[in-house]
C-alpha cells in the first residue's frame, strides 16, 4: 500500500476521500482534474492530466460510476484502495482495488467488493454479498445477506434490499427503496416496495 498518491477528480467526493486517506495518516500528493475549478483543493495542489506522472498510485476521486469507468480504462496508473479508520471491515471480505470504503460503512465476511467501488458513509453490506466493479453504494444503504450488485450500478440513499435478491448491472435504485425482487440489467427502481419506472440506453455503458 502506498502511502502517497493521486486522487483524480476535484469534486466534492474527492473532499471525502482526503479525509479518508488522512484518517489512517496517507497523504494526498496532488489532485488531478481535467476542468479545474482552483489551482488547489483543502491545500493539495490541482493539476491537469498532462502532468501526472505515468504508473503515478492513484484513486478514482469521482462519482459518477460511468466516468470512474472511462477515465479508469484511460489512466495510465496503479489504483490504490481507501478504507476509513471508522469503518469496520470483516478480514475475510474482499475489497478491490481503486474502490474507497468511507467512514461508519461495514463490510460482513465473505463479501467481496469489486474494483472501483464507493461504499459510502454508514452503507452496510452483510455477509457473502458481492458488489461489481465501479458500483456505487450510497449513504445509509443497507444491504442483507448474499445480495448481488452488477457492475456500475447505484443503490440510492436509505435504499434497502432484502437478503438474495440480485440486481443487474448499471442498474439504478432510487432514495430510500425497499428491494424485495431481483433487479434487471439497466433499470431505475423507486419506491416500497420497489417497482421499475424505466431502463437506461443500453448502449451509453
Amino acid at each position: 500500500m502506498e502511502t502517497d498518491l493521486y486522487l483524480y477528480g476535484g469534486s466534492g467526493h474527492c473532499k471525502v476521500i482526503v479525509d479518508v486517506l488522512e484518517s489512517t495518516g496517507r497523504r494526498v500528493l496532488a489532485i488531478v482534474d481535467d476542468n479545474p475549478k482552483s489551482s488547489a483543493l483543502f491545500g493539495i495542489p490541482v493539476i491537469g492530466a498532462a502532468d501526472l506522472p505515468a504508473g503515478a498510485r492513484m484513486i478514482l476521486s469521482v462519482g459518477n460510476n460511468r466516468t470512474r469507468k472511462r477515465i479508469a480504462a484511460a489512466v495510465d496508473a496503479g489504483f490504490e484502495t481507501a478504507v476509513h479508520v471508522r469503518a469496520s471491515i470483516s478480514p475475510r471480505s474482499q475489497i478491490g482495488a481503486g474502490t474507497v470504503v468511507m467512514a461508519g460503512a461495514i463490510v460482513n465476511p465473505d463479501s467481496h467488493i469489486g474494483n472501483h467501488c464507493i461504499i459510502n458513509t454508514g452503507a452496510i453490506i452483510e455477509h457473502d454479498a458481492h458488489i461489481g466493479d465501479f458500483a456505487h453504494i450510497s449513504p445509509g444503504a443497507a444491504l442483507a445477506g448474499n445480495v448481488t450488485v452488477g457492475e456500475g450500478s447505484h443503490v440510492g440513499i436509505n435504499a434497502a434490499v432484502i437478503q438474495g435478491v440480485k440486481i443487474g448491472r448499471w442498474a439504478t435504485i432510487g432514495a430510500g427503496a425497499v428491494i424485495i425482487r431481483d433487479v434487471p440489467d439497466f433499470a431505475t427502481v423507486v419506491g416500497n416496495p420497489g417497482r421499475i419506472i424505466k431502463y437506461s440506453d443500453h448502449e451509453q455503458y
